[in-house]
């Protein structure tokens, strides 16, 4: 059996459930490209695209002939979204990586940002339902938008630098998690457990960085009203 083959019908059989090994496979690629973006590292953009290819087949079950014949488009589609935005998130980052070190500074995103970021998710969630629904989307369709908007944000929001980000991925983890349960997809919803614990840490270091990096600037721009 070929290596792509194997990829796509291997699976781990756990009482009378099924789990696809690429669903395992692509969310341990999801994990480790956290972990990168939380040290800030440009590998972490290449290694989440690997996961995002195996995701999309997983959660177009019924195109692919899984095991789980559930559509889930909002999940499949923001794996092709992951892609198109971490090519993005990729180059910026390369563009101001310093070489070994942290690839960008996180900075707050601000009020008016954070005014513009809830109301695309809750606007965005809000339009994409129905096309969501009449494409055929799992029930409740509203979650299945909403993690597809929350994890666009998220992602672009990561490759700006913003520390709210991690926060954006809570959001869609608490939708994400019941979602994928109530539709079989056992080990991404057991991964969303983890991510919502990991993105919780993941905000308070780039906080911490965002406010060791302060002094930098301080020495770099002196304020002349302290100076003899």
């Amino acid at each position: 059996m070929s290596v792509l083959r194997w990829l796509f019908e291997a699976q781990l059989v756990i009482g009378d459930q099924h789990v696809l090994w690429r669903e395992i496979i692509g969310n341990v690629f999801g994990l480790l490209s956290a972990l990168g973006g939380m040290r800030r590292k440009v590998w972490a953009w290449p290694v989440g695209i690997i996961g995002n290819v195996l995701l999309f087949t997983v959660f177009l079950g019924a195109v692919f002939g899984t095991p789980n014949p559930v559509n889930l488009l909002g999940q499949a589609g923001r794996q092709i979204m992951f892609i198109v935005v971490s090519i993005y998130g990729w180059y910026a980052w390369k563009r101001s990586s310093t070489g070994g070190g942290a690839a960008v500074v996180p900075v707050w995103a601000g009020l008016r940002t954070r005014i513009i970021l809830i109301i695309a998710l809750v606007g965005g969630t809000a339009i994409l339902t129905p096309i969501f629904r009449a494409l055929g989307s799992y029930e409740p369709v509203w979650s299945d938008a909403w993690v597809f908007v929350g994890s666009l944000l998220a992602t672009y929001g990561m490759a700006k630098g913003w520390v709210e980000f991690w926060l954006i991925w809570v959001a869609v983890d608490v939708v994400g998690v019941p979602l994928l349960l109530s539709a079989g997809y056992y080990a991404s919803a057991f991964m969303y457990v983890f991510y919502g614990v990991f993105t919780l840490v993941g905000f308070f270091v780039w906080a911490r960085a965002r406010r060791l990096a302060k002094p930098a600037v301080a020495v770099l721009f002196p304020d002349p009203t302290l100076q003899n």
